[in-house]
């Protein structure tokens, strides 16, 4: 099992920081994925890291504005929002996926990952 946490209400512009941390495994051999979901939509993906943080992927919508990045030291992964818009609102989850090989458009594919957390609320509004 995850559990994310940062999910906050902010601004529009504004900036949040979202962390993910196993509850009694470690994460270096999982690639990690953040996903969202809005009232009404599916589950899409967000951005994706890999094991060694070598590869990264992100949605276009949120390309320049997001950053992914894993401390496994520290056993946590994290999603840097900036410049949060509207439309970014929504349940955010994070997952694992026991692979060192995830790559491209399938990093972002819900059913790649078999370990879920429970979601943290991110709402942007004025």
């Amino acid at each position: 099992r995850l559990v994310e946490s940062g999910g906050d209400l902010v601004q529009p512009g504004g900036s949040l920081r979202l962390s993910c941390a196993p509850s009694g495994f470690p994460l270096d051999y999982f690639a990690i994925g953040w996903f969202r979901q809005a009232p009404g939509k599916g589950r899409e993906g967000v951005s994706c890291i890999s094991s060694s943080s070598d590869y990264t992927n992100y949605l276009d919508s949120v390309t320049g504005r997001f950053t992914i990045s894993r401390d496994n030291t520290e056993n946590t992964a994290y999603l840097q929002m900036d410049r949060l818009r509207p439309e970014d609102t929504a349940v955010y989850f994070c997952a694992a996926a026991p692979t060192t090989g995830l790559r491209g458009p399938a990093c972002l594919e819900p059913g790649r990952y078999d370990y879920w957390g429970q979601g943290t609320q991110v709402t942007v509004s004025s």
